[in-house]
């Protein structure tokens, strides 16, 4: 799967979210997910959301998914753009 396909189902998923993907394979992903869809949700849970939005291709096309899970807020204060 391409890296700007699984990007676009997460913004697809999560509207309003910010979304950088990347893979050296195309098929092991690291995925950075700025979404306000996150405020009050414990990481398990910021995870569970972002795999949903990719489905059935968890486990098929998408072999491998690291996410790294912020609120526009956490982000900020991180010192994220």
């Amino acid at each position: 799967m391409k890296v700007t396909e699984v990007q676009a189902r997460i913004e697809a998923g999560l509207p309003g979210s910010r979304v950088v993907v990347r893979s050296d394979d195309e098929t092991h992903f690291e995925a950075l997910v700025v979404a306000p869809q996150f405020a009050g949700q414990r990481p398990l849970k910021r995870h569970q959301l972002v795999y949903a939005t990719l489905g059935a291709a968890v486990g098929h096309e998408i072999h491998a998914l690291s996410i790294e899970a912020h609120t526009p807020e956490e982000w900020s204060a991180r010192g994220g753009g």
